[in-house]
C-alpha cells in the first residue's frame, strides 16, 4: 500500500528499549529515544524500521496501521513524518536537512505517501557518506540505513535551535538560542532569520541580534531559564553539547523535537593568544613562500623589526626575544599587529594601568631619549647603509662566473644586511619626516609608462631600469612579468630623488633579487651534479640544509618526497591561532555588520546567483538558505544569503564543508551582481566587494596587474603608507628592485649616492641568523603546514 513490502518493515514504539539503538531506529529517532529515557520533554511516538535490522519486531503492514491509528487517534490528530538515517546527527556530520520531513500529515493515506517520501530520501546521501556495504534498492524501497520517526504534530507558539555551546566562537560557556513564532521549521530551513540569544551557563542574557523591547520578547526569563536547564540536562545524558530543535506549545509547555551533538565545533584561541595579520607585510609578499624563501626574506624582516622595536623601546626586551614578530601561517606571512602598533590596546582600561606600573613609564622615558637620538642619526646611517649596498653589489660579477662558496657567501651576506636594511626602513618610517612623495612603486610606474614602448621585452626592460622590480614580489621561481604598459603616471626623477625610507626599501628587493639569482645558478649546478632532478626543488630546502650541503654533508634524504607548499588563499585581516589554524578575530568592521557570521573561516571568490555555469571560484550569493543549495556546497568558496539564521540546516552544512557564509545580508543580491569579487568572513558576517584584480602567488605567471589600486598611487607616485612600528609598513610590495647580478648598484640612473645627505657613522649592526618559524619544514612555530582535517578552512582566495 505504501510501496513497500509490510514483511520488510518493522514498527517499534519510541518508548521500547530497541528504539535506541541507532541501526534500527537510525540516529534521529535513537537520540529521541534515549532523552525520554532519561526524562527528558519528549513526544510520544513510534520508528518505521527496516525489518532486517530488527529481528523482534513485528513485520506486517498490520502493525503500521495499528501504531499509526492509537498515535493519531483515528485520524483525528496530524503527524509528523521524519526522516532518522543512521548517517544523520553524528558527532562528525549532521547531514542537516537533507532527508525528507513532512509536517503535519492527516489521514491514512496522506501517511502513507508521507513515509514513501521519507524512504526514498535515502537516495540524498551523499557519496562520501554511504558505507561500501550499503547498496540501493528498487524504485521506493528502504535503504537497510532509513528509518522514519513518526510523532504527533504539535502546534508551536514559538519554537527555534539552542546549541549547548557557541559553535560560531567555539566557547563553551556560552549558549546560543534562536527563536521564532510558530515551530522551529522556518528556522531551520532559512526561511525566517529569527531572533538569537547569547546566554551564560547560568541562564544570564547577555544579548539579543536583533534587539528586542523588554515587553515583547519571543523568549522570557522564565522560558530561557527552561532552556539552558533543558541544555545542561542533555549534555549531562550525551556527555557533550547538544544541538537541539525545541517549541513551547499554547499551553507553555517545552517539547525536545531533536537533539544531536554540535559538529564543526571549532577550536577557540588559547586565552592571550596574540593577534596576527598579513597586512604589515602582505604588500612584500603577498602569495605562499616556500621555505627557503622564509628563511631568506621572513626570517631577516623579523629579525630586523625586532630591532627596530627593542631600539625605540616599543615592546618589553623578553617579550620581543620569546615572539617573533613576522611569522609564516600555512605558508602565507603574517606579522604581530599590536607588536607593529597595528592593531588597538588588549584592553580598554590597560591604558589607565600602565599609568599604575612605574616600569613602562620609565621604559617610556627611556625610549624617548634613544628615539629623539635616532631621529637625528638615523639619515646619515640609512646613506651608510645604502651605500655600502650599493658598494657590494656593484662588486659582485654575474652569478655564473662565480665560485660555489661564493655564492653561499653572497647569500648569505644578503640575509644579515637584510634585517639591518628592514630596522631601518621601518625606523626611518616611524621617525623620520617625508619630505618628499616619492616612492619606488611611483618611480616604477613612471618609468614603466614611459618606457614600455621602446621596449616590450621584459629582462631587457629590467636590465636597463631595474627600479621595475619594486612592482614584483620576490620569488625563487620563474619572474612574474610586469604589468602591461600603464597610463602616464608622471616624469621618472631616478631612483637618487627617493627618501631615505623608499631609498632603503629599494636597496631590500635588490639584495633579494641578488640572493635569487645566485640560488638558481647554486640549483643549477645541484642538478648539473645529479643531486637533484629539478632545480625548482631547492626551494624546499631550509638555509641551514643548503648550508650543510655546501659543507659537503649533502642534501637531505626525504628531499625526493617534500612537495612544494600548495597555494593558499589570503589569510583573514586579523586573527587568532588555534591548534596551528586561523580564526578570525570577531568585530573589526568599521562598526557596520550588516550580516550575522555564520562560521566557515574567510574566503574569497566571484559571486554567483546559482544558475548556469558557476565561476572558477564562487561565492554563492541567494536570497534564502533553501536546502536544494546543499550539493553546490564543497564547490563554494563562499555563501552569502539575504535572509536566514546561522543554526539553520544550510548554514551548518557550510560549517561543516568549511565553506565562509554569512546570513542575513539585506539586498544581497542586488548590492553583489553576477561577477563580482567577495570576500566573506564566516566570523563577523561581513562581505565586502574586492577592488583589488588580481593576487597571485610569486611563482605563478600573471598577465596584468592592476598597480593603481595595488598600490593607491596618484599620477605623482603620492607615497604609500602602512602600519608598522609607530604607523610605519616594513618591507612593503614596492620595497625597490635590485638590478641583474653584475650590473652595478640597482642600475641607479642618476648615479652617485642615493640621496643628498653624505656621510655618517656606521650602519646598524646586523643581527645574528634568525630562525625559522615554519612547521613544514620541520621547524617550531606558527605555521597551520597542511591543513589537518579538523582545521576550519578559508577558502580560496582571488588567484584567477
Amino acid at each position: 500500500m505504501i510501496g513497500v513490502d509490510g514483511d520488510r518493515l518493522a514498527v517499534v514504539a519510541l518508548d521500547a528499549r530497541r528504539a535506541q539503538d541507532v541501526r534500527i531506529a537510525g540516529a534521529k529517532a535513537a537520540h529521541l529515544a534515549r532523552a525520554a529515557g532519561a526524562g527528558l520533554p519528549v513526544l510520544p511516538g513510534f520508528v518505521v524500521a527496516a525489518a532486517a535490522a530488527d529481528t523482534e519486531a513485528h513485520h506486517a503492514e498490520g502493525e503500521l496501521r495499528h501504531a499509526w491509528d492509537e498515535l493519531s487517534e483515528g485520524g483525528a490528530l496530524p503527524l509528523v513524518v521524519r526522516s532518522s538515517s543512521a548517517h544523520e546527527d553524528g558527532a562528525e556530520s549532521s547531514l542537516a536537512g537533507l532527508f525528507e520531513t513532512v509536517l503535519d500529515v492527516h489521514g491514512w493515506d496522506a501517511f502513507t505517501d508521507a513515509v514513501r517520501r521519507v524512504l526514498r530520501s535515502a537516495h540524498r546521501v551523499p557519496v562520501r557518506q554511504v558505507p561500501a556495504h550499503v547498496g540501493q534498492e528498487a524504485d521506493g524501497a528502504a535503504r537497510a540505513d532509513m528509518a522514519v520517526l513518526v510523532q504527533p504534530m504539535v502546534r508551536a507558539v514559538v519554537g527555534g535551535v539552542m546549541f549547548g555551546a557557541d559553535p560560531l566562537t567555539g566557547r563553551y560557556d556560552r549558549v546560543l538560542v534562536s527563536a521564532v513564532p510558530g515551530g522551529p521549521d522556518r528556522l531551520v530551513d532559512g526561511s525566517a532569520d529569527g531572533v538569537r540569544y547569547h546566554l551564560t551557563r547560568h541562564a544570564r542574557l547577555v544579548r539579543t541580534e536583533p534587539a528586542e523591547p523588554r515587553g515583547s520578547r519571543l523568549l522570557d526569563r522564565g522560558r530561557l531559564r527552561r532552556l539552558v536547564r533543558l541544555a545542561r540536562l542533555a549534555q549531562r545524558e550525551f556527555g557533550g553539547p547538544q544541538d537541539i530543535e525545541f517549541g513551547f506549545d499554547a499551553d507553555d509547555r517545552l517539547w525536545l523535537f531533536q537533539t544531536r551533538p554540535i559538529t564543526a565545533m571549532p577550536t577557540a584561541p588559547p586565552r592571550g593568544a596574540r593577534l596576527l595579520g598579513p597586512g604589515p607585510v602582505a604588500e612584500t609578499f603577498p602569495g605562499v613562500v616556500q621555505p627557503l624563501e622564509e628563511d631568506l626574506w621572513l626570517a631577516p624582516m623579523s629579525y630586523g623589526l625586532t630591532l627596530a622595536l627593542d631600539l625605540t623601546g616599543s615592546a618589553p626586551r623578553g617579550q620581543l626575544r620569546r615572539l617573533p614578530v613576522v611569522t609564516t601561517v600555512d605558508g602565507r606571512a603574517a606579522a604581530d599587529l599590536r607588536l607593529l602598533g597595528a592593531a588597538p590596546a588588549r584592553r580598554p582600561g590597560s591604558a589607565f594601568l600602565g599609568f599604575l606600573n612605574p616600569a613602562p613609564g620609565a621604559r617610556r622615558a627611556a625610549a624617548a631619549w634613544r628615539t629623539g637620538r635616532l631621529r637625528a642619526a638615523l639619515p646619515m646611517l640609512a646613506v651608510d647603509l645604502m651605500a655600502d649596498v650599493d658598494r657590494y653589489l656593484s662588486e659582485l660579477p654575474p652569478p655564473e662566473e662565480m665560485l660555489s662558496g661564493r655564492l653561499f657567501a653572497a647569500v648569505s651576506w644578503g640575509r644579515t644586511v637584510l634585517a639591518s636594511l628592514h630596522a631601518q626602513e621601518s625606523l626611518a618610517g616611524a621617525l623620520l619626516a617625508h619630505d618628499s612623495g616619492a616612492t619606488a612603486v611611483g618611480e616604477a610606474l613612471a618609468v614603466l609608462s614611459e618606457a614600455r614602448a621602446a621596449e616590450p621585452d621584459d629582462a631587457r626592460l629590467v636590465a636597463r631600469h631595474p627600479v621595475l622590480l619594486s612592482l614584483l614580489p620576490p620569488s625563487l621561481g620563474p619572474r612574474p612579468p610586469l604589468p602591461a604598459r600603464t597610463a602616464w603616471a608622471g616624469v621618472p626623477r631616478g631612483t637618487a630623488a627617493l627618501p631615505a625610507r623608499e631609498g632603503l626599501r629599494l636597496r631590500v628587493r635588490w639584495v633579494q633579487e641578488m640572493q635569487a639569482a645566485m640560488v638558481r645558478e647554486t640549483a643549477r649546478r645541484f642538478t648539473a651534479a645529479g643531486l637533484i632532478d629539478d632545480p625548482s626543488r631547492v626551494a624546499l630546502l631550509r638555509w641551514t640544509e643548503l648550508t650543510a650541503a655546501s659543507d659537503g654533508a649533502g642534501l637531505p634524504a626525504d628531499l625526493p618526497e617534500r612537495l612544494p607548499r600548495p597555494h593558499r588563499p589570503a589569510l583573514p585581516a586579523a586573527f587568532r591561532l588555534a591548534a596551528g589554524c586561523p580564526v578570525p578575530e570577531p568585530g573589526r568592521g568599521r562598526g557596520k555588520r550588516p550580516g550575522q557570521g555564520a562560521g566557515g573561516g574567510f574566503g574569497s571568490g566571484t559571486a554567483w546567483h546559482g544558475t548556469g555555469t558557476p565561476p572558477r571560484h564562487p561565492v554563492l550569493v541567494v536570497r534564502t538558505l533553501d536546502p536544494s543549495f546543499a550539493p553546490l556546497l564543497p564547490g563554494l568558496t563562499g555563501l552569502v544569503a539575504e535572509t536566514g539564521s546561522v543554526l539553520s540546516h544550510l548554514a551548518v552544512l557550510a560549517r561543516e564543508y568549511r565553506v565562509p557564509a554569512a546570513v542575513g545580508v539585506p539586498d544581497a543580491q542586488s548590492r553583489f551582481p553576477e561577477g563580482v569579487r567577495l570576500s566573506v568572513d564566516g566570523g563577523t558576517g561581513e562581505v565586502d566587494v574586492v577592488r583589488v584584480a588580481a593576487v597571485v602567488d610569486p611563482v605563478d605567471p600573471v598577465d596584468s596587474m592592476d598597480i593603481a589600486a595595488a598600490v593607491d598611487a596618484d599620477a605623482s607616485g603620492a607615497e604609500v603608507r602602512g602600519a608598522g612600528p609607530g604607523g610605519a609598513e616594513p618591507g612593503g610590495r614596492g620595497s625597490g628592485g635590485a638590478g641583474p647580478v653584475g650590473t652595478g648598484p640597482g642600475g641607479r640612473e642618476s648615479g652617485g649616492r642615493p640621496s643628498t645627505e653624505r656621510g655618517g657613522p656606521s650602519r646598524t649592526g646586523a643581527g645574528p641568523d634568525a630562525p625559522s618559524r615554519s612547521r613544514d619544514g620541520g621547524d617550531d612555530g606558527d605555521a597551520c603546514g597542511p591543513v589537518p582535517p579538523d582545521c576550519p578552512d578559508y577558502r580560496e582566495g582571488l588567484a584567477s
